[in-house]
């Protein structure tokens, strides 16, 4: 089926009629039927069957039609982008980042990139690790922001900056913590793990290998929100990229970095067959610089 075809048997399925898709369409009744004729001679089956002056569809054609209606959204979509294009409004910016990016530094990003482009849209979701390349094969973003480029695909990254793991927790659980901090120093300690969290917890894990401490791990969590979470209750201190921690500061809480110096670095993923158009360009520019301003040190975490 080519997209004509999509369009009209989307029409008359929607439509229950012939002539009520002409219409809306704006057609000729005897054009709808031609097309659908040659859709079903192309496809092997019958779409529809008639019954009391209506086209029923047949059981083909229900399978059939999620995947057309799915088609026929993104045609729509498309339509409407190219009529803003002309116009020269309504650009949208399609950004995935990492949930600890889209904390503070994406929203920041934001909200200063519109002050100075009014007319931009922007469509903006969390991702894991592990569903990044599946956003943009997917289209479902064009932008990707994530700590690990995938080895061996066809991405194209910039580097936007870097970040390092710190420990969080409460001041009254670690009082007059020095600037930076001994793993050892979290021994017999409660502590939370992100041993399972992806390349931040693979980081981690392998500098408690290297160094050979055994910390008393009560909690293991899968996300830093919940670790976060379970920091400010009390449960134990934990280990977490800075912008996660710094995102987190409440009264009462403080960040600290590591005396072993943990860094990772930040980038901006997309498909090398679609490179970041120049309005993209100039937001992942504008971002570095927010991840640059809150790469910065933390030495108190009051607020």
């Amino acid at each position: 089926m080519n997209l004509r075809h999509i369009e009209i048997f989307h029409a008359v399925y929607t439509n229950g009629s012939v002539s009520a898709a002409a219409r809306t369409l704006n057609v000729s009744q005897p054009s709808v039927s031609k097309v659908l004729r040659h859709a079903e001679s192309l496809l092997g089956f019958k779409l529809f069957e008639r019954a009391n002056g209506r086209l029923i569809p047949t059981e083909d054609a229900h399978t059939l039609f999620s995947d057309v209606a799915e088609i026929q959204d993104r045609v729509y979509a498309l339509r409407e982008a190219s009529r803003n294009l002309k116009r020269g409004t309504g650009s949208i910016l399609r950004v995935s980042s990492l949930p600890s990016i889209a904390l503070e530094a994406l929203p920041a990003t934001v909200t200063q990139f519109l002050r100075s482009h009014e007319n931009v849209k922007f469509d903006l979701q969390t991702v894991h690790h592990e569903d990044l390349l599946r956003k943009l094969y997917e289209r479902e973003t064009d932008i990707a922001v994530a700590y690990e480029v995938p080895r061996a695909a066809p991405l194209g990254h910039h580097w936007i900056g870097a970040g390092e793991l710190v420990v969080l927790y409460r001041e009254e659980d670690l009082p007059d913590a020095p600037p930076r901090i001994d793993l050892e120093q979290l021994v017999g300690k409660p502590f939370i793990s992100l041993a399972a969290s992806g390349p931040i917890g693979t980081l981690f894990t392998a500098e408690v290998q290297r160094i050979g401490v055994e910390l008393d791990e009560v909690v293991s969590a899968r996300t830093f929100h919940i670790a976060t979470a379970l920091v400010r209750k009390g449960v134990g201190m934990t280990v977490v990229d800075s912008f996660t921690a710094r995102a987190s500061l409440v009264p009462g809480l403080s960040m600290r970095p590591m005396r072993s110096r943990l860094t990772f670095d930040v980038h901006a993923m997309y498909l090398l067959n679609r490179p970041p158009t120049a309005l993209a360009t100039d937001f992942i520019k504008a971002l570095a610089r927010t991840i640059e301003a809150q790469s910065r040190p933390i030495h108190s975490g009051g607020l």
